[in-house]
């Protein structure tokens, strides 16, 4: 049975986006090889991201490459975003969660892969429905002919959104017997080089080709509502600094 991450939510509360986190230099001065992620293995793809734009951020260029290759991906959006920004009122979140499913079409399209699967569960919430979303992903899997595998955002990331979505996916694909990749986003924030709560020895690698990485630059700007601040005085989701440490540090996943 695949053992779960405990969780860090603690670790990433704990340094708040605007501190910066861990620099992009100190990681590329450490980094690692670790084995590459065979994609030729691959029969087909359910990529799943908490939010409109971690399927983009976390293996965005991977889904772009496999499906050059002919491989079905297809993209499940859990939540539609809307929770993005603290203190907005309930027909602010609906504005902003309809922004974002639009941010993830134009994200998709750029990509090559089809249109998403929306869930519509809440932003913000996510935990109290992961049995539900379980069964949500189990159904999906193995009503694919392809026998494809799960990609989700990682049951250790901090952020508790992307960490019931990664239990709930490793739920499902032990369900459906198919293989389960954990790819971080907020990991390389709060984390550091060596770092205890990290499972390295499970993380594997994908070697980018430079056409998907430049889609995937491409897709990442369609993200207009988290690259800037939703409204005077308040700070973007991502600001540049996430995003560079993301696209340095390419594509990796727990396996």
């Amino acid at each position: 049975m695949r053992a779960v991450s405990r969780g860090n939510g603690s670790r990433f509360a704990a340094r708040p986006v605007a501190s910066g986190g861990t620099p992009t230099e100190t990681w590329l001065g450490w980094r690692r090889e670790w084995p590459e992620l065979e994609l030729g293995a691959c029969p087909g793809l359910v990529l799943v991201a908490a939010h409109p734009d971690d399927e983009t951020l976390g293996f965005g260029a991977t889904a772009a490459m496999l499906r050059a290759r002919g491989v079905d991906v297809r993209v499940v959006s859990v939540s539609d975003g809307g929770g993005g920004y603290p203190d907005l009122s309930p027909l602010e979140r609906t504005w902003l969660g309809r922004d974002r499913r639009a941010e993830l079409r134009n994200a998709t399209r750029i990509l090559g892969l089809p249109e998403p699967i929306h869930l519509g569960l809440p932003d913000g919430q996510l935990d109290a429905h992961e049995a539900e979303l379980a069964t949500l992903l189990t159904d999906l899997l193995e009503s694919d002919p392809n026998d494809p595998w799960c990609a989700a955002t990682w049951s250790g990331d901090g952020h508790p959104d992307h960490e019931a979505v990664g239990r709930a996916a490793v739920d499902a694909a032990q369900r459906a017997g198919t293989v389960v990749l954990e790819y971080p986003v907020w990991m390389w924030h709060w984390a550091q080089p060596d770092d205890v709560d990290v499972p390295w020895h499970r993380m594997v690698s994908v070697p980018l080709e430079r056409g998907a990485l430049a889609r995937k630059q491409r897709a990442v700007n369609c993200f207009v509502s988290q690259l800037n601040p939703y409204e005077q005085g308040v700070e973007p989701v991502l600001p540049p600094f996430v995003v560079h440490r993301l696209m340095a540090m390419g594509e990796v996943a727990f396996r």
